[in-house]
């Protein structure tokens, strides 16, 4: 179950914004604070994305899944890179325009962590 902090909370409440292309990305201390409760998020070294793979029985578990992040994704207008396989997807968040990470990339994470709740 994911963490239902004061912070992971503040997520949920909060909708994805428009990002005007060449906003600077959120800084790696902040990045880090919300991976901290954002269940199941990783960054790579450069902190430039986040990414979590979710596992689920078979494949019509994981079709489900992605249609709900697509369906997610479109309400917040900011879209993942989404690969699946059988019993598994993986979810991967940056914002272009800021070629790394912003709010909205944790806000998603928030959401996406959510619908298995």
């Amino acid at each position: 179950m994911s963490d239902t902090s004061p912070l992971v909370q503040e997520l949920l409440n909060q909708q994805c914004i428009d990002i005007p292309k060449g906003s600077k990305p959120i800084i790696i201390p902040t990045i880090e604070s919300n991976l901290s409760h954002l269940d199941g998020w990783d960054a790579p070294l450069n902190y430039a994305s986040i990414s979590k793979t979710f596992q689920f029985k078979n494949y019509h578990q994981t079709i489900a899944f992605v249609n709900a992040v697509t369906w997610l994704a479109n309400k917040e207008d900011h879209h993942p890179k989404i690969c699946f396989d059988y019993n598994s997807c993986e979810i991967t968040l940056t914002t272009h325009n800021a070629k790394g990470l912003t709010m909205n990339d944790m806000i998603l994470a928030a959401k996406i962590n959510a619908l298995l709740d």
